[in-house]
């Protein structure tokens, strides 16, 4: 798309209300273009709608009108989640209408650099982590998009001496076209969101897009144990300059683990966190610059625990040497951070039996890395909204770690049956006839049954979240608020 401001006086259409809508509503509003903003719910479900209105934007809901979008519309800015098979953006498609996503807006008006952040999963803990680092290291980061504010709204207010870090889903990225980070971070690629992308394909072509306009004055930071980031690496779909990172391997120019670890190993005391011919501190912009090898924490000292916590430890420290912070704020910040919440949460300890809040679990490879976190053996609640998956890759798991099953949601018979075939005899899937609030405290109260003491009962439920919840969000605080009720 062009710069936001050479559509004053043009029809752009704001397809959803949410955080993201209304911001880029009031940007394009404030530039000068005619906005119209629509939301398929009713008025009464809309309470961002009357802020707008009182600006003099229009805002239509309770549906798409078939007059919505026209020949003389200049842009579609949609809200991420609104897929594409939705009779608006079908019509805008057909008209050769521009449809993308406040990212790709937002990035047009920044004026400080980019830190782009996605992966199927652990893009809200390493963008935490990197905000940290970059703060403990002075750099003055703004956290924004996927998690944080709206990112139309930060980069009003972005300058060059900020950086802005990123967390950016598929969903996002697919409505991009000219999005340039100056670092850009892929953690990792697994089967997610196919019933909004339609095929692999087309999500791992979606996530590629963070790469798309790079050059080699810009950072790609990947995941070099990940087969899918290799084949874009392979096929030069990557042409930022490259920083990998591994909990596998030893790399002549990356961050990683030494000595790397083998499959199913445990992190000890003898694994630390290197980097080797990357530039760090003032270094960070000479791509001729070689710090050599460099020890950065022990992997027993990083402030949260894990194989893939190492991961995303490991990704946050290449983008902070990209960005110029020094070892020291590296070394600091990985130390302290103790996670996000419904990311692998410690909730409380009742009688002997631990329960963990992992609502931000939503596809399956984000609950096989819960259930590796822990050596005792684990209650699972799983189960949520229906997206095609059967869930068998949970099965070695199921078998070595999982004692109970609690199943919920549209997917609960998916789980028992998987709980089925590793011959767990504790299992249960809860009605849904109730409310989602008393589904999920009868779950809760069904896992404390089936555990013993020096068990752990964790909500990861290798689903989204909307098929009874408005978010993971809240379900993770519906799961909390009853754990603390349970004595």
């Amino acid at each position: 798309m062009n710069h936001p401001a050479s559509y004053a006086g043009k029809d752009v259409v704001i397809l959803g209300l949410a955080r993201s809508g209304v911001a880029v509503a009031k940007l394009f509003h404030e530039l000068g273009a005619r906005v119209i903003v629509n939301d398929q719910k009713t008025l009464d479900q809309c309470p961002e709608a009357a802020p707008l209105t009182a600006l003099g934007i229009s805002v239509v809901t309770g549906g798409h009108p078939d007059t919505l979008i026209h020949p003389g519309v200049a842009l579609v800015v949609k809200n991420p989640g609104i897929p594409y098979k939705i009779a608006p953006i079908q019509e805008a498609i057909r008209l050769g209408i521009e449809i993308v996503t406040e990212v790709e807006v937002a990035s047009l008006i920044c004026q400080a650099p980019i830190i782009g952040i996605t992966g199927s999963n652990g893009k809200t803990t390493t963008t935490t982590w990197v905000g940290d680092i970059l703060r403990e290291a002075g750099l003055s980061p703004i956290i924004a998009g996927n998690i944080g504010r709206a990112l139309c709204e930060a980069a009003e207010e972005a300058t060059p001496d900020d950086w802005m870090v990123v967390e950016l889903s598929s969903f996002q990225l697919k409505g991009t076209s000219r999005f340039r980070p100056r670092i850009a971070c892929l953690l990792n690629i697994s089967e997610a969101h196919l019933d909004y992308h339609g095929s692999m394909d087309d999500y791992i072509e979606s996530k590629a897009k963070l790469f798309a306009n790079q050059t080699a004055e810009d950072t790609a930071v990947l995941n070099w144990d990940d087969p899918t980031c290799r084949i874009l690496i392979e096929r030069g779909s990557v042409k930022g300059r490259l920083m990998p990172f591994s909990i596998r391997e030893r790399l002549p120019r990356g961050v990683y683990i030494e000595p790397p670890l083998a499959a199913g190993e445990a992190l000890t005391e003898r694994h630390m966190l290197v980097a080797r011919g990357v530039p760090g501190g003032a270094a960070a912009n000479d791509p001729e610059a070689d710090t050599g090898l460099v020890e950065l924490v022990s992997a027993l000292q990083l402030g949260i625990p894990g194989r893939h916590n190492a991961a995303n430890a490991l990704a946050a420290a290449a983008i902070a040497l990209a960005a110029g912070a020094s070892v020291e704020a590296i070394r600091a910040a990985l130390q302290a951070f103790r996670g996000v919440e419904h990311r692998l949460e410690l909730v409380k300890q009742v009688n002997g039996v631990t329960f963990y809040n992992n609502s931000k679990a939503t596809n399956a490879l984000a609950t096989i890395t819960a259930l590796e976190s822990f050596r005792q053996p684990v209650v699972l609640i799983a189960g949520g909204k229906e997206r095609g998956s059967h869930y068998t890759e949970l099965l070695p798991l199921f078998k070595d770690r999982v004692r109970a099953v609690v199943a919920l949601g549209e997917t609960r018979q998916k789980f028992a049956d998987v709980a089925a075939k590793a011959g767990i005899t504790r299992v249960k899937t809860v009605d849904t006839a109730n409310s989602a609030a008393d589904t999920l405290r009868s779950a809760v109260d069904t896992a404390y049954a089936f555990a013993e003491p020096g068990d752990v009962v964790l909500l990861s439920p290798a689903c989204a979240s909307w098929d009874m919840f408005e978010s993971y969000e809240e379900r993770g605080r519906i799961f909390k608020q009853s754990v603390h009720n349970l004595v």
